[in-house]
């Protein structure tokens, strides 16, 4: 067994414990020695991140071979049409080559909470909801796809990460559960929660 935390990461705070700059970063957050997070979520975007306190099941998250769908909601400039998705869904040509192919659809706007600083509203008057998921963690991906399709993001939440979901976390807020490590074949196995407990560790929604 293992313990797991699931975080609503803040705008703007770093996916690390220490920032020789001032930044906010998870120690901000969680207070709890001992957990590390399973892979990242960028300074400017929001939601689901996961932290680990065990080696094995934070390498099992985070790995590629492993290709755990990430979803996201992304708030766009403009409105992307049906040739725009369907690049997204076949896979889009970045400097690093192309991407795998995404889940993505129109989406109307969720009912999120605010961010501070919010969308600038020029950009928001014509902005629009998409719903993506990523088999791949390439830097900054997901915004890099969507600049290429011609609608760069604005705001951007992951809210699942395989089958652990954001669900009603507020920004700051997380809960905890313990989850069965990964078995010898490198094959997922989670019976769900067992307990769970959910903390602000300072990070209330303001």
């Amino acid at each position: 067994m293992a313990e797991l935390i699931l975080l609503n990461k803040p705008y703007r705070v770093l996916s690390q414990f220490t920032d020789r700059e001032g930044r906010r970063t998870l120690a901000d957050h969680v207070k709890l020695p001992d957990f590390y997070p399973a892979g990242r979520l960028d300074y400017d975007s929001e939601g689901l991140l996961l932290l680990c306190s065990d080696g094995r099941l934070q390498a099992h998250i985070s790995a590629p071979r492993h290709a755990l769908w990430k979803r996201y909601l992304i708030q766009v400039q403009g409105r992307p049409d049906d040739e725009a998705i369907a690049t997204l869904r076949s896979g889009v040509t970045l400097r690093d080559g192309p991407t795998l192919p995404a889940r993505a659809r129109r989406c109307t706007a969720p009912d999120l909470w605010d961010r501070r600083p919010a969308v600038e509203a020029r950009f928001a008057r014509d902005a629009s909801w998409l719903e993506v998921a990523l088999r791949e963690g390439r830097n900054r991906q997901l915004r890099r796809m969507a600049a290429a399709i011609g609608h760069p993001v604005l705001r951007l939440v992951r809210i699942a990460i395989g089958d652990w979901e954001l669900g009603s976390l507020a920004p700051g807020q997380w809960r905890r559960e313990t989850v069965h490590l990964p078995t010898g074949s490198g094959k997922r196995d989670r019976s769900g929660k067992i307990r769970g407990r959910r903390g602000d560790g300072g990070g209330r929604r303001k």
